[in-house]
C-alpha cells in the first residue's frame, strides 16, 4: 500500500524537539495536518511555525504525558482541531543513561509512564477516530534497544520492549478495523534525549559523532509510514546489532558483558 500524506490528520507526539522536530517539518512539506503535541510549549509553536513555512497546517496542543489525564485530553483536542484522525504517531519518550543497580524506581516508573502507559492509551483512545479515517495508521517510533535490550539503558530498553510487544499485538487486534500498525527502531540519534534523562550516570562513551541526525531518522519514520511498512530498522549500527542479535544472540551477550566488565574495571 502507498499512503499519501497530502491532507492526512496526524497527532504527532514528541513534536517539540529533535526527530518529533524534523518529522513536523517534513510532515507539513508533504501536505500534512498536524497536532503536535509536547511539554515545551515555547518550542512547540516554533515547529507548528516551520510546519506551516513548509506548506502543511499545525495546531498546537502543550501537554505532559506523565500526567495520567493528558492522552483522553490531547486526543479530544486533536480530533476536534483537525477534524478526526488519520494517523497517530507515537515519538514522546523519556529515558534514564544509568546502570540498573543504581537507579531508583521512581525513575523506571517515570520511564514507563511516558514510553508506555501514555503511549498505548493513545491507541486505545484514537481507535474510535481512525476507523473513520483515510488510510488509517498509527506508527510507534521504538528504540533499536527495544529488540535488544542495551547496557546503561536498561530501563529505558525494558520500555521499549513493552511497546514493541504492544505494538506486535495490537497489529492483529487492529487489523480488522483496517488500521496499519507500524514500528520503527532507529539507532542512537543526535536529539535533546540526553539532555532531558532523568539519570546521567552511564560509564561509557557513546559515540555521537556517528550517530544518526534527527533528519536522517524522521526521513525513514516518514518513508515507512508512506509505505505502510510494518517494521524498520534505522543506521548501520541498528541493523549490525539486531542482526547478530537474531542469528548470535549468546555470542554477543558474551561480547557485551565483556565489554562492560571492561569499563568498569577500568573506572573502578
Amino acid at each position: 500500500m502507498s499512503r499519501n500524506l497530502k491532507g492526512k490528520r496526524i497527532l504527532l507526539t514528541g513534536a517539540s524537539t529533535g526527530i518529533g522536530r524534523a518529522l513536523a517539518g517534513i510532515l507539513g512539506a508533504k501536505g500534512a495536518k498536524l497536532a503536535l503535541v509536547a511539554r515545551q510549549e515555547d518550542k512547540l509553536i516554533e515547529a507548528a511555525g516551520e510546519v506551516q513555512k513548509a506548506g502543511g497546517e499545525a495546531f498546537v496542543l502543550p501537554g505532559d504525558l506523565t500526567d495520567p489525564n493528558t492522552p483522553s485530553k490531547v486526543m479530544d483536542e486533536a480530533i476536534k482541531a483537525l477534524g478526526g484522525l488519520d494517523v497517530l504517531v507515537n515519538n514522546a519518550g523519556v529515558g534514564t543513561w544509568n546502570h540498573f543497580a543504581e537507579g531508583t524506581e521512581e525513575h523506571l516508573r517515570q520511564v514507563f509512564e511516558v514510553n508506555f502507559f501514555a503511549t498505548s492509551e493513545l491507541m486505545r483512545l484514537a481507535v474510535k477516530a481512525l476507523i473513520r479515517g483515510n488510510q488509517p495508521a498509527i506508527l510507534n517510533i521504538a528504540s533499536m534497544t527495544g529488540r535488544r535490550g542495551m547496557p546503561g539503558f536498561s530501563e529505558y530498553s525494558a520500555s521499549k520492549h513493552a511497546l514493541v510487544g504492544m505494538t506486535e499485538a495490537l497489529r492483529g487486534e487492529y487489523h480488522r478495523f483496517g488500521i496499519s500498525v507500524l514500528l520503527v527502531l532507529p539507532g542512537l540519534t543526535q536529539s535533546e534525549f540526553f539532555n532531558n534523562v532523568l539519570a546521567s550516570k552511564g560509564k561509557a562513551k557513546l559515540p555521537m559523532e556517528k550517530a544518526l541526525t534527527p533528519v536522517q531518522t524522521a526521513t525513514a519514520v516518514v518513508r515507512a509510514l508512506e509505505n505502510d511498512t510494518r517494521e524498520t530498522w534505522v543506521g548501520a549500527e541498528t541493523r549490525r546489532i539486531l542482526w547478530l542479535n537474531r542469528f548470535f544472540p549468546g555470542w554477543l551477550d558474551k561480547k557485551i558483558g565483556q565489554a562492560v566488565a571492561k569499563l568498569w574495571a577500568k573506572t573502578a
